[in-house]
Order: structure tokens, then C-alpha cells, then sequence
């Protein structure tokens, strides 16, 4: 047996390589991948861009640390803040540690505004992360369980519901933030209202928080905008990054614009790997490509796609509650726990997750073609179907 520590209830699966959104394990069976690395894999396996880009940059250097100037960072750190109207980056190596970053820049925002005890309004079946602080952010008690004396310094409020922020607003004097996910992944793909998020930005606005998205796994081009959040048509004042930025290679990231900016100084935090050449180069690659191929407006349209068909191939069938989610983020619930999907898709080729028990989730490349779409539907709905008893 590996002597790997026992974490992760893994599938009886190991894979040996991969082509766009196919996988292939040691025995050589092919796997319609529609999991993408849960939202890591954004331009799929084996990109060829992706694949010369790494081979390139690995050939003239890997790592220097952040001791001196990083010339691939500060390069990405001028896209990203032009894609996202924000101001300042910092670079990490996973979502939690730029949620991390998120909750230390708003606690720190806080003492300089003389807050003693500075708190950090978060939404129910939220998730930030499994770190200490990110992991009592989170809103999943099982995620907790076993690991108190949680942190303190959150204070938590039902997902997409504005009168119980504004009730807080009202009375708690130690708010400096919100921090929460335009669409909810691990929580079972449950999306906040435009409006909501609109009326937030204002009460924040109005009290002087810091208005703080986790896009990490909704986040770069995969809901058919750069980052959810700007289908309200609002700018935040952090937002942390992560899983598909790097289309596999490990990168995170925490901006910052507005009243967050400029309150981080030297020494306040930092990252022995982030911003490194080879991750960004990554990152640059995965933002050339989606631009370059219209990945944006193709992960719209064919999530749009994929979402009809599986309605309608569900439809009227007992025990299909219903289907949501915005482009290549998509969310199938059900009336009763649906693990077994899993397996049951992993025996017929195909690559699916369940989250919240009762919620298929699905979480495709961006380079899924038509026809690939077209294939997890009329694989699904009869492996759903079957399970539902229909």
C-alpha cells in the first residue's frame, strides 16, 4: 500500500494521460472528464499551448523567490488587473491560502481603523477552505468537526439574504468585511442574486466594509465572464483567485482595489512559492487562450446548452428537483443523497462529482466541444434516471 496519509476517499481510479476533455486510465479506458480537476483544468489536458509554454519556461527558470523582481508576476498582475478593474495582486498557491490573505487584510483594514476586534460577516454553506481561519469561514459543520476551538471573528448569516446583513449593519459595530462566493461550488452550486449582490456592495459602501468575492471556483471565464460577480455589474474591494488560473499548475491570488488597497505594507504577508515564473507563465497562457479561442462566450452558450438538455431529459421524472448554475458551472439536485452517481458514472466513462449530498455538479473545461456537451447529457440523464428509478 502507498504510504499516503488517508485523507481523500479516493475512487478506485488512476489515470495515465489525457487529451482535451478525455482521460485515460492505466488499463487505457477513456473517461469524458466533465470534473476538470473540480474547475482546475480550464483548457482541458495535454493544451498544446499550455504544454510549450511550461516546456519553455521550465528551460529558463522555475523559482527565484519573491527576494527580488518577478517579471512573469508583475506581467500578470497588469492582466488581472485589467481584466478585473482591481488594483493590487498578491500571488499564493491555492484558494485557500488567497482566502487566507482575504481574511488578514480585512482584520488588519480593521486595526487601522482602530477596531480591536475586528469581524468578518460570512454566508451559510459557504466554503473558504480547510485552513483554521478558512475552515471556520466555511458554513459545513462537517468541514469543522474535530477542529476547535474554531477561529473567531465570523459572524454568519443566511446565503443570498440581504435583511439579515442589513439587521447586522444596524447593530454589530466590529464589521469590516463580507466575504462570500457569487456562486456557491462546494455548497451545491447555489447562485446570489444580481441584486443581491448590488445592494451589498452599496450597505458596504455605506458602512465602510470591505466588500470581499471568493471567486475561486466560479471565477476566470468559466461563468462566461471573467469573474461571476461582474454580471452585477460591481467591483469589489478584494477577490481571491485560484483553482483555474493556472490550468493546473498551482497558483492563487488576493486583489485588491478601493479601500483595500494599499494595506498590505513589506512584512504584513508573503509566500515562499507565489508569483513564481513557472505558475504565472501558466496563468498568462490560460488568459491568451481563453481570449485568443472566445472561451468566454463559448463556456456561455454551451452551459446554457447542456443545462436545457438535462431539463428537459429530466423533466417530469420523480425525484429531479431541478437544474441550475450558470455557463460550465452547473448543479443537477436531487430529492435524496446522490453519492452513488459518482461511482455509477465512473463505471460508464464519465467524469461527475456530487456536493452537498443531493447535488450533481459539473464542472467541464472550457474547451468542451458541442458534441462533447452533447455526450455528458445523453449520458447522464439515463445514469440519473436509472438511479431515480424512472
Amino acid at each position: 500500500m502507498p504510504h499516503l496519509m488517508n485523507t481523500y476517499g479516493r475512487l478506485p481510479v488512476a489515470f495515465s494521460h489525457g487529451q482535451g476533455c478525455r482521460l485515460f486510465d492505466e488499463q487505457g479506458k477513456s473517461y469524458l472528464d466533465a470534473l476538470a480537476g473540480i474547475a482546475v483544468n480550464t483548457l482541458g489536458h495535454n493544451h498544446p499551448r499550455l504544454v510549450k509554454a511550461l516546456n519553455d519556461q521550465v528551460g529558463r527558470l522555475i523559482h527565484t523567490s519573491n527576494l527580488y523582481r518577478i517579471s512573469e508576476a508583475e506581467a500578470l498582475s497588469d492582466r488581472l488587473a485589467a481584466h478585473s478593474g482591481m488594483e493590487e495582486v498578491f500571488f499564493c498557491n491555492s484558494g485557500c491560502e488567497a482566502n487566507e490573505a482575504a481574511i488578514k487584510l480585512a482584520r488588519l483594514y480593521g486595526h487601522q481603523r482602530g477596531i480591536e476586534q475586528p469581524a468578518i460577516i460570512v454566508m451559510e454553506q459557504a466554503f473558504h477552505g480547510r485552513t483554521l481561519a478558512t475552515l471556520s469561514a466555511t458554513g459545513n459543520r462537517k468541514v469543522q468537526a474535530g477542529f476547535e476551538p474554531l477561529v473567531s471573528g465570523f459572524v454568519r448569516v443566511p446565503f443570498d439574504d440581504l435583511p439579515a446583513i442589513e439587521q447586522l449593519a444596524e447593530r454589530n459595530l466590529n464589521v469590516v468585511a463580507v466575504l462570500f462566493e457569487p456562486i456557491q461550488g462546494e455548497g451545491g452550486i447555489n447562485l446570489a442574486h444580481n441584486e443581491f449582490m448590488r445592494a451589498l456592495r452599496q450597505i458596504c459602501d455605506r458602512k465602510g466594509w470591505l466588500f470581499m468575492v471568493d471567486e475561486v471556483q466560479c471565477g476566470i471565464g468559466r461563468t462566461g465572464a471573467w469573474f461571476a460577480h461582474q454580471h452585477a455589474g460591481i467591483l469589489p474591494d478584494v477577490m481571491t483567485l485560484a483553482k483555474g488560473l493556472g490550468s493546473g499548475v498551482p497558483i492563487g491570488a488576493c486583489l485588491a482595489a478601493g479601500r483595500a488597497s494599499g494595506v498590505f505594507k513589506p512584512g504584513n504577508h508573503g509566500s515562499t512559492f507565489g508569483g513564481n515564473p513557472l505558475a504565472c507563465v501558466a496563468a498568462l497562457t490560460t488568459l491568451d487562450v481563453i481570449e485568443a479561442d472566445g472561451l468566454m462566450a463559448h463556456a456561455s452558450k454551451l452551459g446554457e446548452s447542456i443545462r436545457g438538455g438535462l431539463s428537459s431529459g429530466l423533466s417530469g421524472v420523480s425525484g429531479f428537483v431541478e437544474v441550475r448554475g450558470d455557463g460550465l458551472m452547473i448543479g443537477i439536485e436531487l430529492d435524496r443523497p446522490c453519492a452513488d452517481l459518482v461511482k455509477r458514472g465512473l463505471e460508464a466513462g464519465l467524469l461527475i462529482n456530487v456536493t452537498a449530498e443531493k447535488v450533481v455538479r459539473l464542472l467541464p473545461a472550457l474547451v468542451m466541444t458541442d458534441a462533447e456537451g452533447a455526450e455528458l447529457v445523453a449520458k447522464l440523464v439515463p445514469l440519473i434516471k436509472e438511479f431515480l428509478g424512472a
